[in-house]
């Protein structure tokens, strides 16, 4: 019998997970398909029953929907239970869905891959405070970053620092960007302006990293902005192909090939560019 699998989200068509897991389904010689399926904002709790309904296997979360997916779940991990967000679910056996993040660790293994392996003491920017944001800060607060977080609604972003930083993360408006990132020493970009076209402004990086959660199109015009302000720039395709491998394992309990995924995707979305 054929397990199906899908990617959900809004938008979901620029998504590469069905590049990474269908290549993984096919190197594992596995018989199961991954798919992209567009769920509109505020339809996910139809959708997750319609997925169940046709016997799916499982689906990574994205773009919106990650909060609310916690909200759907049976059953939820530790991990996710403390981010407030769900990216990775499986069908229980007994109906409904179990829900894990594995965004949380996905973002560790992005970050040492471009050589942040220290982060206890560093100072690390976060822009955004949703799903993704919730998982970057969970990670990091606990790998002893001191972190400063930026968000158009700063009751949000403090929020934010509530729940999984103790209160001692920094928050400051969005507005005020471009002075906080001359004194952090890594931006990550969780927010999904990418997608509307909007670049945010930085100060001159001088070799720092920035990293944009975010790939493809979406990411282009604000990695090429930061690479001309002298930042070293990652995108999230490191974390997208790690936390991918994580839900892999989770699906079918065994470990992809994640640096030959990473390298496949790479030369195609060189390709594309």
């Amino acid at each position: 019998m054929t397990d199906h699998l899908h990617v959900i989200g809004d938008p979901v068509s620029h998504s590469l997970s069905p590049a990474i897991h269908g290549l993984w389904i096919r190197t594992a010689g596995l018989d199961a398909t991954y798919t992209a399926r567009h769920v509109p904002a505020g339809t996910l709790s139809g959708a997750l029953m319609q997925l169940e309904q046709e016997g799916c296997l499982g689906a990574n979360v994205t773009l919106p929907h990650k909060e609310e997916a916690l909200k759907a779940c049976r059953e939820i991990s530790h991990r996710a239970r403390q981010i407030g967000a769900v990216n990775t679910l499986i069908r229980h056996a007994e109906g409904g869905w179990y829900g894990d993040n594995t965004d949380a660790p996905g973002l560790m293994s992005a970050l040492d891959l471009a050589g942040a392996r220290q982060i206890r003491g560093r100072t690390v920017l976060i822009i955004g405070a949703g799903g993704a944001a919730r998982a970057a800060v969970f990670a990091l607060a606990r790998a002893g970053a001191r972190l400063v977080l930026l968000n158009r609604t700063m009751p949000r972003a403090q929020a934010l620092s509530d729940a999984l930083a103790e209160g001692c993360a920094e928050i400051a408006p969005l507005s005020s960007l471009r002075e906080r990132t001359r004194h952090c020493d890594i931006v990550i970009n969780t927010a999904s302006a990418g997608h509307h076209g909007q670049v945010f402004p930085l100060a001159d990086g001088d070799g720092r990293l920035f990293m944009d959660i975010s790939y493809g199109h979406a990411a282009q015009a604000q990695l090429l902005a930061a690479r001309q302000c002298g930042w070293q720039t990652q995108d999230g395709l490191a974390m997208l192909v790690a936390q991918a491998a994580i839900s892999f394992e989770i699906w079918f309990g065994q470990k992809p090939n994640a640096t030959s995924a990473l390298e496949h995707l790479r030369q195609n979305v060189e390709s594309m560019s």
